[in-house]
């Protein structure tokens, strides 16, 4: 009897749509339709209309998105862009990828979203955009940083980890742009590295479009200096079949965060644990479900359960700014105390659709005995 709960099952999300993308697979190779084609515009709109924006431009991956979201809201070399410092490394790594520099803002202790009034005071004369990170499955503040900000500085959303998720009713993209990823284990995941741009701006769109090939949307036609970033129609597949069942896969992540809820309420209330906070207004679809250890060595405790065959992990290990990629930024620790404590302490465990009120109970068991020993 396999005994491993996996931190995300690819294989069982794989299973249910296993017959639909053969299918599909089989159209691709038919049509030979390898590099866009009918499947990416399909995805496209299906996507555009789940996340009620005006557009949706496929991409090779999430990294891209965002790199392509901050040029056409006119990022340039030398400009500053804002960015949490707890986020995944590929948030600073598409603003450096254009030349501008990354501006670091701590994020807020509860929920470890970005804090919008740090990010406001990171703001300076070269500051051209601020990158929100919608982090673990819920929004952070979007609204209050467009109300405050100059008119020049952009902000662009990161929404790798939330697809299905709102804020105060809006999704992301909705009158402005966002970058996501379908990286694999992402709520819709591809098979392989894909991502989209969401806008309502049409301009964007086709900015966006234009850039990921090669500068211009007709053969042998480069309106700007672009490069290679496009949607593969075998992911595209992949991504419609998952698409249909993403709505139903957010209600059950949902259904397992309140169970993990209820399983950890001795641990919260001993003090041993910290549960996940939602912040007011969103809609949460539970990417990860992080916890804080509050008084145990996280790293061993992380070792103790993956020896005991449960796949916990730590989203992120480090800060941006104790990155030795970013070390030039001239921060030390210190400088972000509410992104450096939930580094600290933060531990995500195993959360999917398909998994069961079993597997969780034996997930809270055996962190339960980690703990106490």
């Amino acid at each position: 009897m396999n005994n491993q709960i996996p931190l995300v099952d690819l294989k069982a999300a794989h299973e249910e749509v296993a017959e639909e993308v053969r299918a599909g697979f089989e159209r691709v190779l038919a049509n030979t339709a390898f590099v866009g084609g009918d499947e990416v515009r399909r995805f496209e709109r299906e996507y555009a209309d789940f996340g009620r924006v005006g557009h949706v431009v496929g991409v090779a991956n999430g990294t891209d998105a965002v790199e392509l979201a901050l040029r056409a809201s006119g990022v340039r070399p030398g400009d500053e862009v804002v960015v949490p410092a707890n986020t995944f490394i590929a948030t600073a790594g598409a603003v450096a990828r254009i030349g501008a520099r990354p501006v670091l803002a701590d994020c807020l202790p509860d929920s470890h979203l970005l804090d919008p009034q740090a990010a406001l005071a990171a703001v300076g004369p070269a500051t051209r955009a601020v990158v929100p990170v919608h982090l673990y499955g819920q929004m952070a503040e979007v609204a209050a940083l467009r109300g405050q900000l100059p008119d020049h500085v952009k902000v662009v959303e990161d929404a790798a980890q939330c697809q299905g998720a709102t804020r105060d009713g809006r999704a992301p993209g909705s009158g402005g742009i966002a970058a996501t990823s379908f990286y694999p284990g992402k709520n819709l995941g591809a098979y392989g590295d894909a991502g989209a741009v969401l806008t309502d701006d049409e301009a964007a769109a086709d900015v966006v479009r234009a850039i990921a090939n090669h500068g211009g949307v007709a053969k042998y036609r480069h309106d700007v200096p672009g490069f290679n970033s496009r949607l593969d129609g075998l992911q595209a597949v992949v991504l419609r079949a998952k698409l249909k069942r993403l709505a139903d896969g957010n209600a059950a992540r949902r259904a397992a965060a309140a169970r993990y809820d209820e399983l950890l309420a001795d641990l919260a209330t001993a003090g041993r644990i910290v549960r996940p906070v939602t912040a007011p207004g969103n809609v949460h679809v539970w990417h990860l479900y992080v916890v804080q250890v509050t008084d145990a060595d996280r790293d061993a405790l992380v070792g103790k359960l993956n020896a005991e065959g449960i796949g916990a992990g730590v989203h992120y290990p480090a800060p941006v700014h104790l990155t030795p990629a970013y070390a030039q930024l001239g921060h030390e620790r210190g400088d972000f105390p509410n992104a450096e404590k939930a580094a600290d302490r933060i531990l995500s465990l195993p959360l999917y659709p398909q998994i069961t009120p079993d597997q969780q109970q034996r997930v809270v068991d055996t962190l339960t005995d980690a703990l106490a020993g």
